[in-house]
């Protein structure tokens, strides 16, 4: 009657074990069924890491929450638990306190005595092992050894299960996170691409920290393109990329999963906690013709840690947003070449047209001026040519704006300065240059020139208040000259202000001066510089 009952104990046990596919849900389910089949007082499963040398997760049955909670991290398959791991084969003891491979409870754990621990298999691998102690009403019996191992070898099966179930629909889910976040990215703006992949990512892994890692300009360094965490405040944008386990994803487009381990790490990229780190992955970012970064996800210690089908999935949506970001990149390189045509043929028309137009009207002003005898409608007519050549002027600077950019170019560091500086004007600043300006001035004269532009007209929006502001960039035989004028309130008490004593020194130190005149009615400032070094000459 007893073996009877034992029996129909088992294939509850078993009914019990196979009734779910839930990973998670099965694994407790084996544990409470343990510990129902041989009446003991607690009872876990600590599921094997990949390396099979320590226990990933740790579920556990009798310990409340909070008593779980004073004892602090689950084992990690020391002493005892470790000799499973070693030699997985079934263990019985009467008292695990006089074991010599028992290395003790930590503060607060429960009173431990007898112990039986089963491997749990699936087909030919160790997936974890069963532990069961304290058994009411004396030590753990062979029988109790076969019923759990039976138990543990039908629990094998129905992990095997849960785990393919669990892995589909991992990848369901990644998959469907990689097309969305591959729609997304071609609709993003370039500077908003890497923030996007990494809110995705940490929405679909829900890691503690995910970051996208780009190389960055220094040799040795990579740079924190977007990061998702708890430190989303104080994160370094730089990382030492030596220092840090995504070196290899990085730089040779390897994948890389490392476990959780005790101690804490220096490597920025992990989650350090309880004087241990957290398991991380991370996987290239990268296409075949171009590489972006990398993408790092990290759990906290004591999570789950990441399997190689966690990093495959990863990876995949890795690659894919890697496709994405080039389309993206081709799309935008599309649209900048059509924009640059259309600048170019607008270039083209001023300047064949327009300034042609506008140049022979002013010569035929001149020629009637120059017919009319002395008084006001003569002189009327030489103002109407002054401001056309002003407006030639103009039209020459908008042309060159126009054109392709070079980054050595002083005129057009000078423009995209005015640019930056003036975009809450509602009229643009006009701009004049007279002379070579790009092939006189450069090195570290070309530095102090923009510089001095960008704070006069700094000034001139802050302080002045004014409406209307003109720049003009003249270069002579051996000098040059900035004049910034506006029609504001003035600037007021102008010995204080640091940046206009930056511009005097670096006039000073050139042999020229910083002179202002301000007043109600409006501000010139006149910053005037000798050309003579060859540092200040352009190549």
């Amino acid at each position: 009657m007893t073996t009877q009952g034992r029996l129909r104990a088992l294939l509850h046990a078993v009914q019990t074990v196979v009734g779910d596919i839930d990973l998670p849900t099965v694994l407790t389910r084996v544990v409470e069924a343990a510990v129902e089949l041989v009446d003991a007082e607690y009872g876990a499963i600590g599921v094997v890491s990949p390396d099979g040398t320590s226990l990933d997760e740790f579920i556990h049955v009798g310990v409340d929450e909070d008593a779980a909670a004073l004892i602090g991290h689950l084992p990690r398959g020391r002493g005892v638990l470790g000799a499973l791991l070693a030699d997985p084969r079934p263990i019985r003891m009467p008292h695990i306190g006089d074991d010599a491979r028992a290395v003790g409870f930590p503060a607060h754990h429960p009173p431990m005595d007898s112990f039986l621990g089963v491997p749990v298999r699936v087909r030919e691998e160790v997936f974890g092992n069963l532990y069961l102690t304290n058994r009411r009403g004396g030590v753990f019996s062979a029988e109790d050894e076969e019923l759990l191992d039976a138990l543990a070898t039908t629990a094998g099966f129905a992990i095997q299960n849960a785990r393919l179930f669990e892995e589909a629909r991992l990848r369901e889910r990644w998959m469907a996170a990689a097309s969305q976040l591959s729609s997304a990215l071609l609709s993003t703006p370039p500077h908003g691409a890497f923030d996007l992949i990494a809110g995705r990512v940490s929405d679909v892994s829900r890691a503690a920290v995910v970051a996208i890692v780009t190389a960055s300009e220094s040799e040795g360094e990579a740079r924190v393109a977007a990061w998702r965490g708890p430190d989303e405040i104080t994160i370094h944008p730089r990382v030492q990329t030596a220092q840090t386990f995504a070196a290899p994803a990085l730089v040779d487009g390897e994948r890389v999963v490392v476990r959780a381990s005790e101690g804490t790490t220096d490597d920025p990229l992990r989650v350090n906690a309880r004087d241990s780190a957290g398991s991380s992955v991370a996987v290239p970012l990268r296409s075949r013709l171009r590489s972006w970064g990398a993408i790092i996800v990290s759990r906290s210690p004591g999570e789950k840690a990441f399997s190689e089908v966690d990093a495959e999935v990863l990876a995949n949506l890795a690659l894919q947003a890697s496709i994405a970001l080039e389309l993206a990149d081709a799309r935008a390189e599309q649209q900048r070449t059509i924009l640059a045509e259309d600048r170019a043929r607008i270039a083209r028309d001023l300047h064949d047209h327009v300034i042609q137009q506008l140049f022979g009207a002013e010569m035929t002003l001149l020629s009637v001026a120059a017919a009319l005898p002395e008084g006001s409608r003569r002189h009327q007519i030489q103002e109407a040519t002054d401001h056309v050549d002003l407006a030639i002027s103009q039209i020459r600077t908008i042309v060159f704006a126009l054109s392709s950019k070079d980054a050595t170019s002083v005129r057009h560091r000078i423009i995209d300065s005015v640019a930056a500086a003036s975009g809450t004007l509602l009229r643009t600043p006009s701009i004049r240059f007279g002379g070579p300006v790009d092939h006189i001035v450069g090195g570290q004269l070309a530095d102090d020139l923009v510089a001095a532009v960008t704070e006069l007209l700094s000034n001139s929006i802050r302080h002045a208040d004014a409406d209307s502001i003109s720049l003009e960039v003249t270069v002579g035989d051996d000098a040059l000259s900035l004049v910034v004028v506006d029609d504001g309130k003035g600037m007021g008490d102008t010995s204080r202000r640091s940046g206009l004593k930056n511009l005097q020194d670096r006039a000073v130190a050139h042999g020229g001066t910083l002179q202002i005149l301000s007043g109600p009615t409006g501000t010139r400032a006149h910053w005037s510089v000798l050309i003579g070094s060859e540092s200040e000459v352009g190549a």
